[in-house]
């Protein structure tokens, strides 16, 4: 339920549609293309990305103007995009960009990537009332198209802001999300069932193979639990055709929801991702639970049962707009929690003392015949900080964007008119090694209170930031706690050899580039709660 995904979900594509329209100053750095600069600057652990020498606002005379920005031109974009493979790897573009332009500069179509976390700051804290983000225009089409309302990550301005203030009362506040606990415990509590099913059934007795779709499946049983209380099945030993229909169109939609926003739509008869795309989105609103869902709303039915839609069919919604935000909402609530999981246990899993400690916590602080509750596991510091870390290091949002619509601003020591258009490129600023020394390293301890220097709070922002931050943020975090809480106690995570090496790519979200299999060994004792 990591809701800021939608957030951000089309900041960068049509930044590069605009590129697509418009040559600009068209300019080769030699240096730009040389495959080797690749390799140098996006490998893992080689060299390092920092924010040392950044030109921030202190240290400027007076301000200049974006004129007097490095740039990024197009034919250089598309260059990397096409020859250097970085299509899907756009977060590691953020890191190649930064060692060639500084922490901050103009993209190809005039807006300003930065890529800092005092950077950040200053864009963000200049945020009004109503922020704006980047155009949603594709999916707004679609719904155009089909005739589906807008709703909390579509819509800006004054209805946005009326949507959000409906959905903060009952999802926003800890003491809110905290009554949705034995809901996700009860689905917890499959899950793990599921787990030792899937065990059973594997060579060794104790291989879960694909682990991300499993999660895929939690994630949807679990959110569906909360926006329409009801059970879909989903981690039953024979899942409901219907249901893994819907995780496959979100999946379609997120891969070729890029694509879509770069090709002129002239092209959408002669190529197929246009196709593609519009059926992940039918199958998302196709899904069997949103149509009875839709059919007793358009009845005017009684739909007190599901909480969310009698609390927005209360309001001066209408039904198209009821139904956009529960689609939007359950759509958010799956793509985004099974993945921060599935690389939380990956990490895990190639960090066993890092899992050991976890599990000393998990052990010490709750009897091993108990379920926790929320209270109990939103107090456990080395389980919150293992998630953020997980969070840090692999952002589920890796671009987000601000257009600062109501003033001029200066940030980093450069003037800017309103409506500028800023990126932040959150991968970049995650592995900043001022910021985060051995950045590409799992450290939870990084965010432990214990007396040490904590990172700077602009660092990691997963959730997002001021009345943009996300919707979902309370309900998210504990889902994650409480199923990672489970795991750990019951089972030892191990990596399987034969996944080799796991990397990752920008599928609007950031994935695993091939399926990760897990070895669940059972610790044995009364841990099974």
């Amino acid at each position: 339920l990591s809701l800021n995904i939608t957030e951000a979900l089309c900041i960068h594509q049509p930044v590069l549609v605009m590129a697509a329209r418009s040559s600009g100053n068209v300019m080769w750095r030699s240096s730009c293309l040389l495959p080797g600069r690749v390799a140098a600057v996006c490998s893992r652990g080689a060299g390092s990305v920092s924010s040392a020498s950044e030109p921030l606002s202190s240290l400027q005379d007076k301000p200049r103007t974006l004129e007097d920005l490095p740039r990024v031109t197009l034919w250089e974009l598309l260059y990397r995009m096409t020859f250097q493979g970085f299509h899907n790897r756009m977060h590691e573009l953020q890191i190649y960009e930064k060692k060639l332009y500084g922490p901050i500069y103009r993209g190809a179509t005039n807006h300003i990537c930065v890529n800092t976390p005092q950077l950040l700051a200053e864009v963000l804290r200049n945020d009004n009332k109503l922020p704006s983000r980047g155009d949603m225009a594709v999916w707004k089409e679609y719904r155009d198209m089909r005739g589906f309302g807008y709703g909390l990550f579509t819509e800006n301005g004054e209805k946005w802001y009326n949507f959000r203030a409906v959905l903060n009362k009952r999802m926003l506040h800890p003491r809110d999300s905290a009554q949705y606990c034995d809901t996700l415990n009860d689905v917890v509590t499959d899950f793990i069932k599921r787990m030792c099913y899937l065990r059973q059934g594997s060579p060794t007795g104790d291989l879960v193979p694909d682990i991300a779709n499993e999660f895929y499946r939690f994630s949807l049983e679990a959110i569906a639990s909360i926006l329409l209380e009801t059970r879909l099945g989903c981690l039953e030993k024979e899942i409901p055709k219907g249901t893994q229909e819907f995780i496959n169109s979100i999946s379609k939609m997120f891969s070729y929801n890029f694509i879509v926003t770069l090709m002129p739509k002239w092209s959408r008869s002669l190529l197929p991702y246009w196709g593609h795309y519009i059926a992940g989105w039918d199958g998302i609103f196709n899904f069997g639970e949103m149509e009875v869902l839709q059919q007793r709303l358009d009845d005017n039915q009684d739909v007190e049962g599901q909480y969310l839609a009698y609390l927005l069919s209360n309001t001066q919604m209408s039904m198209k707009d009821v139904y956009g935000n529960i689609s939007e909402l359950l759509l958010a609530g799956v793509d985004t929690t099974s993945n921060t999981l599935t690389w939380t246990l990956h990490l895990l899993s190639k960090n066993p003392q890092a899992q050991d400690r976890l599990y000393e916590e998990v052990s010490a602080l709750v009897p091993a015949d108990r379920i926790p509750s929320a209270e109990e596991v939103t107090r456990m510091q080395y389980l919150r900080a293992v998630i953020k870390e997980s969070l840090r290091m692999y952002p589920v949002v890796p671009i987000n964007a601000r257009v600062v619509t109501d003033k001029d601003v200066t940030i980093g020591g450069y003037q800017f008119p309103k409506n500028t258009a800023f990126t932040f490129s959150h991968y970049a600023i995650s592995h900043d090694e001022d910021v985060f020394p051995e950045s590409f390293t799992f450290k939870p301890e990084r965010w432990l209170r214990d007396g040490r220097i904590r990172p700077n709070a602009f660092g990691a922002i997963p959730f997002g930031f001021g009345v943009r931050g996300c919707v979902g943020r309370r309900v998210a975090e504990l889902e994650m706690y409480l199923a990672l809480f489970r795991l750990i106690r019951q089972f030892e995570i191990k990596p399987d050899p034969t996944v080799g090496e796991l990397k990752c790519i920008n599928r609007t979200v950031l994935v695993p580039d091939k399926p990760l299999s897990l070895h669940f060994v059972d610790r044995g004792g009364e841990n099974a709660a």
